[in-house]
């Protein structure tokens, strides 16, 4: 039965609680930032006061070794402020996105940033502009020798650095360009109301974001589909806008790729992580040649279900009915520590301390909350997540493990890294997340050999594997195509990415899925699109998650991978995991991960198929 929020959050009821009725022990704890509201005002003075002291800089930054070490020190005092006052300004926008002090402080903070970016926007030409001789000689000092990571990062950038007055244009226009974000958040999370849907009792039960995964996985497939055309109905009506934002989001970064002369967006959002091209094709080429298992694997799921065809409102209803189960969030907790003793003692109560008693997370829907999950770390104050934790959708433990992945990546990396190298790329995030879930599966496998138990979990690995492997590749196809099609002159509209979108699902869902038209509209509701080029780390990341979680497995040795947790962003991710022991340029990590997902779909269609044959 679908969840609907109580006081306790694990029964049933049809009203959304508006924050302040959410009891205190379900919220996470922001005063590990700030005790008080006015403690984060008086930070923001006091930065406000401070940052244009930065100026005083100007003009000297190669006069010598010592002078570029005091620059770089302040600026790191103005950005460790900046990421404390943004980190506890976020997390209440997310908590309640319509509290109008909540939005006024991040929107004050946004200015405050964008000033200190334009004052500082003289920084980077003026490294880049020191002399190679004297640049080198810099970083053979012994007093830089904790910047020579970032300073060496910083040069390859050379080529793509504006003049000081470019710069700061680029600063100032960011706020603009980066719009297209804020309103697609305030759209779909505030704006948009999807309406309610009747469960088989005839209760009405609320639609949002968060509770459409839940309806998803109803056993009623009426429910299911009543859920899928209302919710894509109310996106239907704002298409045209969302059509026009992701347009917008698209032109800008194509704008900024030209700006600073990348040959593509792509190019540009690669090029920072030293991530080669060949890479993103290499997993678009390597996961469509496996379509046939996906068909496969659709058609299976088609027999069990015992429907004529398979809509994608079928696609993620759990095939083992039977196995369907209610899990607390402590219950999950505990699940998820059991899992992960493999990392070791520090690991495992590090991160029991911090859901258990430092509240950490923020578990439960509210009215106005943000939808979905996210870690969210900085270098003071707890790395916190965010949950919309519902009971009765299994798939949220994993995802609870997934977001504790990135928290305990963040927690590792602080506390083994200066300020400087320790935030890690998203290219490394999502391996420490996704591996974490194939460990918390692995567990869950080796504790039961019951027939459809095993069958309930090798389900649920299947459909993640489907889901950010083949999925995440089919958006990043997407991505790929529609900056291609900006950067050759092509009109970025409604129909075009309805068009382009209808040949993606067609070529990765066909013929397993009978595609139905406001499917189509999936490509204005996936919030990673207007921040693009970030889901095929998705891909990636499992890969090598994959790989890295059968050598711990295997070897009983975690040593290798809390290294690759401790390392931070001190080198760049490629040469990061090929310490760790994944090679990501080769195809290898993918082969390895597609080749899983076949034997898990064999092993799940003996299951299955048996069953249904008595």
């Amino acid at each position: 039965m679908p969840l609907r929020l109580s006081a306790t959050h694990e029964t049933n009821q049809c009203i959304l609680p508006l924050r302040q009725e959410v009891k205190k022990e379900f919220t996470w704890d922001l005063t590990a930032l700030f005790k008080t509201e006015e403690a984060w005002e008086e930070e923001f003075k006091n930065l406000s006061r401070l940052y244009c002291e930065i100026t005083r800089f100007q003009g000297k930054v190669g006069s010598s070794a010592k002078d570029l070490l005091e620059l770089l020190e302040f600026q790191k005092k103005l950005h460790q402020s900046l990421e404390l006052l943004s980190h506890y300004a976020g997390l209440c926008v997310a908590e309640d996105g319509s509290n109008h002090i909540s939005l006024d402080r991040e929107g004050r903070l946004q200015a405050l940033a964008t000033n200190l970016e334009t004052t500082s926007s003289f920084i980077a030409p003026e490294i880049q502009a020191i002399e190679d001789q004297i640049f080198s000689d810099f970083l053979a000092d012994p007093v830089l020798q904790p910047w020579s990571i970032p300073l060496q990062r910083l040069r390859r950038l050379h080529s793509h650095t504006l003049s000081d007055r470019e710069e700061r244009l680029m600063a100032l226009s960011h706020p603009s360009i980066a719009g297209h974000e804020e309103i697609f958040s305030q759209l779909t999370n505030v704006d948009m109301i999807f309406g309610s849907i009747q469960d088989h009792e005839g209760s009405e039960v609320i639609l949002t974001q968060s509770s459409f995964s839940s309806l998803l996985q109803h056993t009623d497939r009426k429910i299911r589909q009543d859920a899928f055309t209302k919710f894509y109905k109310e996106f239907s009506e704002h298409r045209f806008t969302l059509a026009a934002t992701l347009s917008s989001s698209i032109k800008g970064d194509v704008f900024y790729a030209r700006a600073r002369n990348y040959s593509s967006a792509i190019e540009a959002a690669l090029f920072e992580d030293n991530v080669p091209l060949s890479l993103y094709d290499q997993l678009i080429k390597a996961v469509c040649s496996h379509s046939d298992v996906l068909s496969h694997y659709y058609d299976l799921r088609r027999r069990v279900l015992q429907v004529p065809e398979l809509h994608i409102y079928d696609t993620y209803v759990p095939l083992v009915t039977t196995m369907q189960s209610h899990v607390s969030f402590d219950e999950a907790i505990d699940t998820i520590l059991a899992s992960l003793e493999p990392l070791g003692s520090e690991y495992v109560t590090t991160l029991a301390k911090g859901l258990r008693e430092d509240r950490w997370c923020d578990r439960y829907e509210n009215k106005g909350k943000r939808s979905g999950a996210f870690s969210c770390g900085a270098y003071e104050g707890p790395p916190y997540i965010l949950m919309n934790y519902k009971a009765d959708v299994f798939s949220d433990v994993y995802t609870l493990a997934h977001e504790a992945g990135h928290s305990m990546h963040t927690w590792y990396a602080r506390n083994n890294q200066e300020f400087q190298n320790y935030n890690y790329p998203i290219f490394l995030a999502e391996v420490a997340s996704t591996f974490n879930e194939v460990l918390l599966t692995e567990y869950l496998l080796a504790s039961t050999k019951e027939p459809m138990m095993r069958a309930y979990i090798l389900n649920r690995q299947i459909d993640d594997l489907r889901s950010t492997l083949f999925r995440q590749t089919m958006f990043a196809e997407f991505e790929k195509i529609t900056h291609t099609a900006e950067e050759s002159g092509e009109a970025l509209t409604l129909d075009f990415f309805t068009k382009t979108y209808r040949s993606l699902l067609d070529c990765y869902l066909s013929p397993g899925v009978f595609i139905d038209d406001l499917l189509e509209l999936e490509c204005l509701r996936i919030p990673h699109f207007y921040n693009a080029f970030y889901v095929y780390q998705y891909a990636t990341g499992i890969a090598a998650a994959v790989t890295l979680a059968n050598e711990v497995l295997t070897t009983g040795n975690s040593s290798r991978y809390l290294e690759f947790l401790k390392s931070g962003n001190s080198q760049f991710p490629i040469e990061t995991l090929l310490r760790a022991g994944v090679d990501m340029t080769s195809a290898e990590p993918i082969e390895i991960t597609l080749n899983l997902f076949e034997r898990r779909v064999r092993e799940l269609e003996e299951l299955l198929i048996g069953k249904h044959a008595e």
